[in-house]
């Protein structure tokens, strides 16, 4: 018996359909072991060895795979073709050999999709581990894991308030708050348009003033209104002759196929998702074969997928559509592998997979793919100059033909930010005519700042500085959602005051370790260990003999050095120039004592100088504190509360600001919602909140009462120890009766309830068999049935988006599938097991006594 062991489940029982009786697939679920999160499992002391701590939830998976691993005559490691692949493999082996498991013939095969064809010839081709890529992988764990538990720490101790501190993390962090600063710098200037609305032939279109009074008009040129009025009233009296027809041709080539990085930005702006949704979606394309591995940075695509790829475009237009010769792809980003494809369809030929957002991923992949091999777009771009008689204005039209679509006539490239592109069609003009002029218009503008980082847009930085791997980026991203120091809004990132607090300690007392080039030197260095070329452990020596005495120093200063250090940092950011001369840190409650950064109990803050007469404070990078928050002079009265006449007073504590108020012998609070319908908290609201939990009434089926209320995960209804979710504050105080047994038993259905033989949906009849094909929930998840077959539902398809013919052709493929029925014979009879007779209750009590004695 052969055991191969592969990371997901998915995976595991596609390929073992592929491989035969001969070999037994395994799942290891991912990494079997990894560092402990504690002080001492990387010891730079004895050659930076690495304490490993098997993973709890693994240990049915482990002990199912060393229980094989003892019988088997050859164990073949064929996880993930990446470095984290490699590294899954290495634990998996090592891991048998501690449990003294490991077969003999040990073996490693990678493959870059999974296909009956690319899986069986992988198997021809076996190797050993690659020890330079498991070296690497150890070496850029023992460094994540040495800068997280180093500096944490440090962060925890002088920088109440702060969460944590990564390698790549804190970088991506740098990159969104020097946006975010950017943008709280940048001054708007004025500046005006001046443009005419011609007609030719009865076609319109628009010129825009580039000369006036004989000099040339950028965009700037003209900054204040009288001028744009003047410049507009000299078009308006001009008599406008076409002067100039210049037409030049213009070639567009195709983008090259998707690399992971190149995937999530085109998803982010296109489709909508996150780097982490992409590589979901994008996994379970690939664990049902529909795409290749789609973890790489490289462009290039293996020699018969691009005659696959020609052959899928000859099929599809004219011959037109498809180039001479083949097109060859080299990635310019930083620190790029290329150790494998780029990411691609296994079948040109399979135009759809699945439903919903796995099928519009994969068309996204598909038609890139297939673009990449087109040829490209021809275009003619025209510009119009139109002078006046005195030769002293002049106006500009331009405009952009597609004579030949090419690649576009299937795919186009998305953009984070609108650029301005000449792509207006104009009339057919020639020198000498005169264009009827129709209106003419000036136009007050203002310059705007850099555009904050999408999540698209920050990845494609992140590459361009070589900074973190495409793998990771995902992850890194979500990390600094989790910790708080961004948030998204209208799918920007906006840095919030602790990633900006965090980041400025980070730039005054570690600048050296969150340097663009720095960070990206290291990526260099852990490319040299995986291409063997460095040895890690020198690599770890080099970087820890600078980083230890650094943090050490770090943690000999006081709480308050570091807080008066940070207050001269960011002094432009807290306290700007006002622009009337004014000092910018007086504080203005008392009119005489000077602002400045504080450190306390549960993060920064800012405070007068006449502490504790003045009372004055104004958080900053803790929870609860925002951009421009509220000046907070201790708790807030809202006004008395009108059933009991008890004050209510909105105060700040450590997990952010909630009300108050005093009933009886009963001390009321409530957290204050950020979704609050009015934007702000009234005396209305906060008597409501206070009320909580509401009730509404009492279930039609069982008596007991539905009630809603605020809880740690937001607005819920509860009924009978059972729960469904609310979508806002709102809904709390305004969902009745119906609506509330309706969203009840919703959640029930969701959460699973007892699954009976009832079917979610009938299809229809089997458009070949015609035997009813249903729609039914399994213990594995849902699935299709015609009464004889059954068919999983692959995870590209959602239930509720399944067609008829999609079902049929799943029960027909698991139908073809099957293994042949067994012959009739005779069964083979066999000797009834003997089982030991239970002893009875007397015999058990003599048993017991007796082992006692002897």
């Amino acid at each position: 018996m052969q055991l191969v062991i592969v990371e997901s489940p998915a995976k595991a029982k596609t390929i073992e359909k592929y491989l035969g009786g001969d070999y037994r697939v395994l799942a290891s679920y991912g990494h079997v072991r990894d560092l402990p999160p504690k002080d001492g499992s990387v010891d730079p002391d004895d050659g930076f060895s690495m304490a490993w701590e098997n993973y709890g939830d693994k240990a049915k998976q482990l002990k199912a795979i060393t229980d094989l691993a003892k019988g088997a005559d050859r164990l073949i490691l064929a996880t993930d073709p990446d470095r984290e692949g490699e590294a899954i493999s290495w634990h998996v082996q090592e891991v048998l050999r501690q449990k003294k498991a490991l077969p003999k013939d040990v073996e490693r095969v990678t493959f870059n999709a999974i296909t009956k064809a690319t899986i069986t010839e992988a198997m021809k081709h076996p190797r050993e581990l690659d020890t330079d890529l498991i070296d690497a992988y150890r070496a850029r764990r023992a460094l994540d894991y040495l800068v997280g538990f180093t500096l944490s720490p440090v962060l925890w101790r002088k920088l109440p308030g702060a969460k944590s501190a990564g390698r790549v993390q804190s970088v991506a962090l740098r990159l969104v708050v020097e946006r975010e600063r950017e943008i709280e710098a940048f001054v708007p200037q004025e500046y005006w348009s001046v443009a005419a609305d011609l007609e030719q032939g009865g076609q319109g279109f628009e010129a825009r003033l580039v000369r006036w009074r004989g000099e040339k008009v950028d965009r700037l040129t003209i900054g204040k209104e009288g001028d744009a009025l003047a410049a507009k009233a000299d078009v308006e009296a001009g008599r406008f002759t076409v002067a100039s027809v210049e037409t030049k041709p213009a070639t567009r080539n195709p983008p090259p196929p998707f690399t992971t990085s190149t995937l999530q930005q085109e998803a982010a702006r296109k489709l909508g998702l996150s780097a982490s949704d992409t590589m979901r979606v994008a996994q379970q394309l690939y664990e049902d074969g529909a795409i290749t591995y789609m973890r790489t940075d490289g462009v290039q695509m293996d020699s018969s997928a691009i005659s696959a790829a020609r052959k899928a475009i000859a099929d599809r237009y004219d011959a037109g559509y498809l180039p001479d010769k083949p097109r060859v792809y080299q990635t310019k980003a930083k620190n790029a592998q290329e150790a494998h494809e780029a990411i691609r369809p296994t079948e040109f030929t399979r135009q759809t997979v699945g439903s919903g957002v796995h099928a519009k991923l994969y068309d996204l992949i598909f038609k890139r793919a297939l673009a990449s091999q087109m040829a490209s777009a021809r275009m003619e771009r025209t510009s119009i100059e139109l002078t006046d008689g005195t030769g002293q204005h002049a106006l500009r039209a331009t405009g952009q033909v597609v004579l030949f679509p090419g690649f576009l006539a299937l795919y186009e490239e998305g953009r984070d930010d609108a650029e301005d592109e000449d792509g207006k069609l104009l009339p057919l003009l020639k020198a000498g005519d005169q264009p009827a002029k129709k209106a003419v218009r000036a136009e007050q503008h203002f310059t705007q700042p850099p555009p904050r980082y999408s999540e698209a847009s920050l990845v494609k930085r992140l590459e361009e500085l070589g900074i973190g791997r495409p793998s990771t980026y995902a992850s890194t991203l979500q990390t600094l959602k989790d910790r708080d120091y961004v948030r998204i809004e209208k799918n920007r990132f906006f840095a919030e005051e602790s990633g900006k607090l965090v980041t400025a300690f980070l730039e005054r007392f570690f600048e050296r370790y969150v340097a663009y080039d720095f960070t990206a030197g290291l990526e260099d260095e852990l490319d040299e260990i995986s291409g063997g070329r460095a040895q890690w452990q020198q690599v770890l020596e080099a970087f820890w003999r600078d980083f230890k005495p650094k943090t050490a120093e770090i943690m000999e200063l006081k709480p308050s050095e570091v807080t008066a250090q940070l207050d001269e940092f960011l002094a432009p950011m807290l306290f700007p120039d006002k622009g009337d001369g004014s000092d910018p840190r007086l504080c203005p409650l008392c009119k005489e004592g000077r602002l400045s950064l504080r450190g306390g109990r549960y993060g920064a803050f800012i405070a007068c100088s006449n502490y504790p007469e003045c009372k004055y404070t104004r958080k900053f990078g803790q929870p609860g504190g925002s951009d421009g928050a509220a000046e907070s002079n201790g708790p807030e009265e809202l006004g008395k509360h009108p059933e009991t006449g008890e004050p209510i007073l909105r105060k700040a504590g450590r997990f952010g600001p909630y009300i108050e108020t005093v009933s009886g012998d009963e001390t009321k609070r409530a957290s204050i919602p950020k979704d609050l319908p009015d934007g702000e908290l009234t005396l209305d609201w906060a008597a409501k909140l206070l009320s909580l939990p509401r009730t509404v009434g009492d279930h039609p089926d069982t008596g007991k009462p539905i009630t809603a209320s605020i809880g740690r995960y937001g607005p819920y209804l509860a009924h009978d120890g059972k729960y469904a979710r609310l979508a806002s504050t709102a809904e709390v105080f305004e969902t009745g009766m119906n609506a509330a047994v309706a969203k009840l038993a919703d959640a029930a259905n969701r959460g699973g309830a007892r699954r009976g033989t009832e079917p979610l949906k009938v299809l229809g009849a089997h458009p070949r068999t015609e035997a009813e094909i249903k729609l039914m929930a399994g213990r594995f998840g849902p699935y299709v049935t015609d009464g004889t077959t059954n068919a999983t539902l692959p995870k590209t398809i959602a239930p509720e988006e399944l067609t008829l013919e999609e079902a049929a052709q799943l029960i027909d493929a698991r139908a073809a599938a099957a293994p042949a029925k067994k012959s009739k014979g005779k069964a083979k009879k066999t000797a009834p097991k003997k089982t030991a007779a239970k002893p009875k209750p007397k015999a058990k009590a003599a048993l017991k006594a007796k082992k006692a004695a002897g």
